[in-house]
């Protein structure tokens, strides 16, 4: 029985437009385990990036409510000096942008020498100052004794990259959210990092939330897939399955717009329309009819709710059983076990 690191139950994140809120993440229950890889896919504006920040606590103008136990805390409730001392210590974050979330004033040692005094105050300076450099090491940065010294606009994209992800892991958190980690890497550092996510994650028995765009990484690195799309989990689902048996039509649709290694497709699938704006985002029914038109209304659920299909498997909505996509052969797809 795995060990239940951090569970989120109905959780709400709505932003303000003129005189109303707006949920981007709407009623959203999930868990993450320790020694596990939770991966949250989707499209830009599917909410991902919403619920990393609320999990961390570093949205300043959103109304969050529910609630985000980790290790039984409500960071919810938390009072902001408390979250202060969980966050940069016990959970962590990967930044997608590396450029605005390394300070411009600070050298690259300062700023992770920071992270590291304001956890551990009694570690000395030259311990502090050989922690930089081994963390600068282990993400695969060059000459770190050098590097140390240097300002974020001296580094390239890659390096700055690479800079955020020392900063994050330098206290060993027990949980990691990693947004887009591998943004701006070559092939070969991506799978660095990777592994030094996968070892974080054993050696330390973390729980990590990758959320990405590259089903590549979800397929090497996830045991659980949630797929979100418009503030909802749509599915979710061990690794394997999902990707064996997606049921839903916007997981098929993902999954059949990623190109094939065998040269088999006579053209990329194009999923219809985008992701509704928040004031846009139809609040009633399935979030995706709109996007796959050919299905009959009656195929939706009036009020969309998960369903366990298989042990662990769910999926939203029932439109799941009448999907096809226009151009297979022979219409509705079968029935998958």
């Amino acid at each position: 029985m795995k060990s239940r690191l951090l569970e989120i139950r109905n959780l709400y994140t709505s932003f303000r437009i003129r005189d109303d809120y707006y949920a981007a993440v709407d009623n959203l229950t999930i868990t993450v385990n320790k020694n596990e890889v939770l991966a949250i896919v989707g499209e830009s504006g599917s909410g991902k990036s919403a619920l990393a920040f609320s999990i961390m606590g570093l949205h300043t103008r959103a109304k969050t409510e529910g609630q985000i136990l980790f290790k039984g805390q409500d960071l919810v409730k938390l009072p902001p000096h408390k979250l202060n001392a969980i966050r940069g210590n016990e959970m962590a974050m990967i930044f997608q942008d590396p450029l605005t979330a390394l300070n411009p004033l600070m050298t690259i040692e300062d700023q992770i020498s920071e992270t590291l005094y304001l956890h551990n105050k009694t570690m000395s300076k030259r311990k502090r100052k050989e922690r930089v450099i081994s963390l600068l090491d282990q993400v695969g940065i060059p000459r770190p004794a050098y590097v140390c010294e240097q300002y974020p606009h001296e580094l390239s994209g890659g390096m700055r990259q690479r800079v955020v992800i020392a900063v994050a892991i330098a206290n060993s958190p027990e949980l990691l959210i990693a947004d887009e980690p591998t943004t701006a890497l070559d092939v070969t550092i991506q799978a660095q990092i990777l592994d030094l996510i996968r070892d974080l994650k054993e050696k330390m028995d973390a729980g990590i939330i990758l959320i990405t765009h590259d089903l590549g990484v979800v397929a090497e690195m996830a045991d659980r897939v949630a797929v979100m799309y418009a503030g909802e989990i749509v599915e979710i689902a061990e690794v394997h399955r999902l990707f064996d048996q997606a049921r839903h039509p916007y997981t098929r649709s993902l999954l059949n717009s990623v190109p094939q290694a065998d040269g088999q497709q006579d053209k990329l699938h194009v999923i219809q329309g985008i992701v509704p704006s928040l004031q846009n985002l139809p609040r009633q029914g399935c979030r995706f009819k709109d996007r796959i038109p050919w299905l009959d209304d009656s195929n939706h659920e009036l009020d969309p709710e998960l369903h366990e299909i298989a042990p662990n498997h769910w999926v939203r909505c029932s439109c799941y059983q009448h999907f096809y996509f226009p151009d297979e052969k022979g219409g509705k797809i079968s029935e998958l076990s």
